[in-house]
């Protein structure tokens, strides 16, 4: 498998829905899950399947993501031949903006050209699954299809499989200029029928700040866990050595995903708390999302709250919102008692 398809990327989506959590970084490094990042779960499936070489093509705000997909190491994507490869949009000095993906993927054409594997697998960064896509490849080469469309109960997931030489000649003919991959897929489709692969297993689509919501609590089943996080298909992200979390005598932890390196002083229920955050005595955390860093101060109460990396909370400070409409807390911000909501 890894000499017959090449993993793309297509990072460059940008959901305002999700502000703000997308002001600093893009939603493919969006944090998720306690430890990981939106872009780890289609990096993963890729790797996992065989793919040796994926091609990554952000459009702003990528210094997050970057700095934590690093060289690849995590993915054994560190590697002489092959390995991961990261193409920052191309700006012009008359330039306003970054020009769309499809004239980055046109001007890093290269890279296909010089590519040994026959066909592309490309995709998003906000599907929440674990596919093995090997079987999929196996079915577009059965069926001789031009584009292999991946669905879940009907609804396209944004990824598609397509020989590389077909989307070579696309990009070699100077006529279309695509905004994006699914407009180049229309094009396609208007011409040709598409295969449609049907995945079965579990999958979130990350949307806006309900859906993260949704999705992140979801994981606090048993079952969605455990139909995600596969033995033997895992989930690999980037590794920080950090000590066991410390639950202090008096804590009271009830249905949580906690991660390495926190505190725990209060009370935590129903929650997800990221790497490194301090919950100090007296604090009520119930029904959301600490991220990494945070701190919540004493006898301080958060329901339905996301607070993103960095936030600090003060002492006896009220913030909650309800589970269709979670309070965000932008990253690296500091909440007062008197900013109740």
């Amino acid at each position: 498998m890894n000499k017959q398809m090449l993993g793309v990327i297509e990072a460059s989506t940008y959901h305002n829905t999700l502000t703000p959590l997308t002001a600093y970084r893009s939603v493919g490094a969006v944090p998720f899950a306690g430890r990981y990042r939106l872009i780890d779960f289609i990096l993963s499936n890729m790797v996992n399947s065989g793919i040796s070489s994926v091609a990554i093509f952000p459009r702003s705000h990528y210094r997050s993501l970057m700095d934590h997909l690093g060289s690849g190491k995590e993915w054994d994507l560190d590697r002489k031949r092959d390995g991961l490869y990261i193409f920052p949009p191309i700006m012009s000095e008359l330039q306003t903006e970054p020009s769309t993906l499809f004239s980055q993927l046109r001007y890093h054409i290269d890279y296909f050209l010089r590519s040994t594997q026959k066909y592309v697998l490309i995709s998003n960064t906000f599907n929440i699954s674990n596919i093995d896509f090997k079987p999929v490849l196996r079915r577009h080469v059965q069926v001789g299809a031009p584009v292999t469309s991946i669905e879940h109960e009907g609804e396209k997931l944004g990824m598609y499989v397509l020989e590389k030489s077909r989307l070579i000649s696309l990009l070699q003919d100077t006529e279309h200029d695509f905004k994006d991959i699914h407009e180049m897929i229309e094009h396609i489709e208007s011409h040709e029928t598409i295969h449609v692969y049907e995945h079965t297993g579990y999958v979130a689509r990350i949307s806006d700040i309900p859906s993260y919501f949704s999705a992140s609590m979801n994981l606090l089943k048993p079952d969605t866990w455990s139909r995600l996080f596969l033995k033997e298909r895992s989930i690999l992200t980037k590794v920080k050595d950090e000590p066991p979390t410390r639950y202090v005598k008096g804590s009271n932890v009830k249905n949580s995903i906690v991660a390495n390196g926190c505190v725990i002083e209060g009370h935590v229920e129903n929650s997800i708390i990221f790497r490194g955050v301090r919950v100090e005595k007296g604090a009520v955390i119930k029904n959301s999302i600490v991220m990494q860093k945070g701190t919540v101060h004493k006898n301080s109460h958060i329901e339905y709250a996301i607070l993103d990396k960095d936030v600090k909370v003060e002492a006896n400070t009220v913030i909650k919102g309800d589970a269709t409409n979670p309070h965000v807390v932008a990253k690296g911000t500091r909440q007062g008692a008197l900013m109740n909501s």
